[in-house]
């Protein structure tokens, strides 16, 4: 899930490469080389490190291109239609060519959504593997180096999905910890339960080690990970509650922030918010996706809360003792979708002030109870109402960030530009602040930075020393 708020960081270098640098393969003689291409959201983001650790033990080294690689795997997204299209246009880029021994994987919830099917659709896949089987790739792996023409991993089983035995970390201050896989939600356009599975959360117990361990290794902030990470429900004898679990992590010596995404609305209760304003290691930024602001549109697409009740959650947030900044999701264009609906969306965005909004236009997905419904809403429609929903959000962003002009906020910093004296980091609110220092070391440092400009998707300052 990339956000409005990244916009800048990738121009900035030194952060991947030098956290893949961080991570060498082990003292085995190398197998092969493999390519890894990441589509979607953080989820699918930590899978890869979850993968690329297996590699690199197992004597994989990791290589740039899929020309150079004798395993080339794509790590897949389908949430969105345009996201699993793209997965299947680089699957294209292979046809009629001589394979030489390279191993073509497709991972991920395409995998997990299309199964078999994709070697009918490019024949030239030889591996195909959901999120809940990356444990068996080792054993994958085995099989098609003794000569096996194609292996699945498409189980969904509920035990030990969270983590593999080794996970290679891309960046090194931040850590990834996958808290809760799955859900038991029925959103009507949503196919995550039909890739991901059912809602199984990892032990509190499991989660805090590995969060000590990350915390003596170097790592200044986590981020909990889950498709409905407020959902999470501590299978141990402690029964921990979310926001406890939050407390606990902000309690590890060494963590500065924690953060954690995606939240359900239903489950956003008072004491998540409780917890913000009684540690400051947790981040000030929730993410709450709404998705429509009509009630109508909300009960087709089975989303367990009326406008007013997401808008009583808004309300309990903006009550928190200290600024929380807000983001979240929005579809437009959902069956059945009236103009006079979408018009209280846009009154929606006016009331609530999001600091930032992921905004797409509806595509129907397999085995989802939207793929039955009438698609009636045309697709220039759309894109017309698109356009229009990101013009005002876009209008409100640069009114919030103009509003921050004066003040002066902490930033971890992950980027150095090419620049000079031109460095890029985190607020605790997850906005990316652009900012000259005239220091020589800043990258993973926790500076002071006073906020001089301000744009719709990030702010410009200068460092406090």
């Amino acid at each position: 899930m990339s956000s409005a708020f990244d916009i800048g960081l990738e121009a900035l270098t030194g952060v991947r490469r030098a956290s893949q640098a961080a991570a060498p393969p082990n003292e085995n003689a190398v197998r092969g080389t493999f390519f890894l291409e990441t589509f979607g959201c953080q989820m699918n983001e930590h899978d890869s490190e979850k993968v690329a650790g297996v590699l690199l033990a197992r004597g994989y080294r990791q290589v740039e291109s899929p020309e150079a690689a004798s395993l080339v795997l794509y790590n897949t997204c389908s949430i969105r239609e345009k996201a699993a299209q793209k997965v299947f246009s680089r699957l294209g880029e292979f046809r009629g060519k001589p394979s030489e021994g390279k191993i073509i994987g497709v991972l991920g919830c395409v995998a997990q959504q299309e199964g078999e099917e994709i070697f009918t659709r490019a024949p030239w896949v030889s591996l195909v593997c959901g999120s809940a089987s990356y444990r068996k790739l080792p054993e994958l792996l085995s099989q098609l180096e003794e000569g096996r023409h194609r292996v699945t991993g498409l189980d969904t089983d509920t035990d030990e999905t969270f983590e593999t035995e080794i996970t290679r970390r891309d960046n090194p201050w931040r850590a990834y910890l996958t808290i809760i896989e799955g859900c038991d939600k029925a959103c009507a356009y949503c196919v995550v339960p039909y890739t991901r599975g059912p809602e199984r959360s990892r032990s509190s117990e499991s989660i805090l080690s590995e969060v000590r361990k990350l915390a003596e290794l170097g790592y200044t902030e986590v981020q909990l990970l889950g498709q409905t990470v407020n959902s999470y429900a501590d299978p141990s004898r402690r029964k921990m509650r979310f926001s406890e679990l939050l407390l606990s992590v902000a309690e590890a010596p060494g963590i500065r922030r924690v953060r954690f995404t995606t939240s359900h609305p239903r489950d956003f209760t008072p004491d998540i918010v409780e917890a913000i304003d009684a540690h400051p290691a947790l981040c000030d930024h929730v993410h709450l996706p709404v998705q429509t602001g009509s009630t109508r549109v909300l009960r087709t697409m089975q989303r367990t809360y009326t406008r007013e009740e997401y808008l009583g959650k808004i309300a309990m947030i903006r009550g928190a003792r200290r600024p929380i900044s807000i983001t979240t999701d929005i579809i437009v264009g959902f069956p059945g979708e009236a103009e006079a609906d979408f018009n209280e969306t846009l009154s929606l965005l006016d009331e609530v002030q999001y600091d930032g909004a992921f905004s797409f236009k509806f595509s129907p997905r397999p085995n989802t109870l939207a793929l039955s419904m009438a698609d009636s809403v045309a697709e220039e429609e759309k894109g017309r109402r698109l356009m229009i929903l990101q013009e005002q959000q876009r209008k409100i962003q640069s009114q919030r960030n103009a509003a921050l002009v004066g003040q002066t906020f902490e930033v971890l910093v992950e980027g150095k530009s090419r620049r000079e004296n031109q460095w890029a980091g985190h607020t605790s609110s997850n906005r990316v602040l652009n900012f000259i220092s005239p220091e020589r070391e800043l990258l993973g440092q926790y500076v002071q930075v006073r906020v001089t400009n301000a744009g719709p998707n990030s702010l410009v300052g200068e460092h406090v020393c």
